[in-house]
């Protein structure tokens, strides 16, 4: 059987002419890279999580339609919060709402943003949003994330100015991004959220930025495992 390349499917990443992985899993119709050699001195690792499934909702009735399928809502705009299944719930206004995948889930483990996708939205003042489409994502972990960021960031994004569970909304290296601070696999991280178009930017941005760090880039499953 072939292995398992991005080119395998018409669905790829926004990155993925950048990525060095040598294997690779299927996760909702796409590759998803799960390998990369890491040197053990790496300090900080770089992931594309642009194929795990996302979604989002946006109206007067977005929270309650989040309640009715056992999600949580962030008491505030800016705010994550993990549900009971890993899936992250981003508060990004009153009003609007997405819901990030489970990380550490097994293929499986996808079925809650499935479900979502296929459940019925409420007719009126509650719309979907297609951000698995419209943004990238890419994870960040390890030591000197705020450091990291500073070089392409004017907010403060040092753990004593941006705790767990918050967002920032705001430019790095001169594009919008979404910053979500939580935890993967018990460490703390950093979720960027950037427009499709922008998203090879960033990433070369964020490999220069990490040099100084000895970031590499790392697959899922050896992010997992580590």
């Amino acid at each position: 059987m072939p292995a398992i390349t991005p080119q395998t499917f018409k669905k790829r990443s926004f990155v993925y002419h950048k990525l060095s992985a040598k294997h690779y899993t299927e996760i909702a119709g796409a590759a998803v890279s799960i390998h990369s050699v890491v040197e053990p001195q790496a300090t900080v690792s770089l992931c594309d999580l642009s194929n795990l499934p996302r979604t989002g909702f946006r109206g007067l009735k977005a929270a309650q339609h989040l309640l009715s399928v056992g999600l949580p809502i962030p008491a505030k705009p800016n705010q994550a919060e993990k549900s009971a299944n890993g899936e992250l719930v981003l508060r990004l206004s009153q009003k609007e709402f997405w819901i990030l995948a489970n990380t550490n889930c097994e293929q499986s483990g996808y079925s809650k943003i499935d479900n979502l996708l296929n459940t019925t939205v409420p007719k009126e003042q509650c719309f979907a949003l297609y951000c698995q489409d419209s943004h990238a994502w890419l994870l960040l972990t390890g030591e000197y994330l705020g450091k990291i960021m500073a070089k392409l960031c004017g907010v403060d994004l040092s753990s004593e100015a941006f705790p767990l569970g918050s967002i920032a909304q705001t430019s790095a290296g001169r594009i919008n991004i979404i910053v979500v601070h939580h935890h993967f696999n018990g460490q703390p991280c950093f979720s960027l959220l950037c427009d499709s178009a922008a998203a090879e930017y960033l990433w070369d941005s964020l490999c220069d930025a990490m040099q100084e760090f000895k970031g590499k880039e790392r697959g899922l499953l050896a992010l997992t495992n580590s």
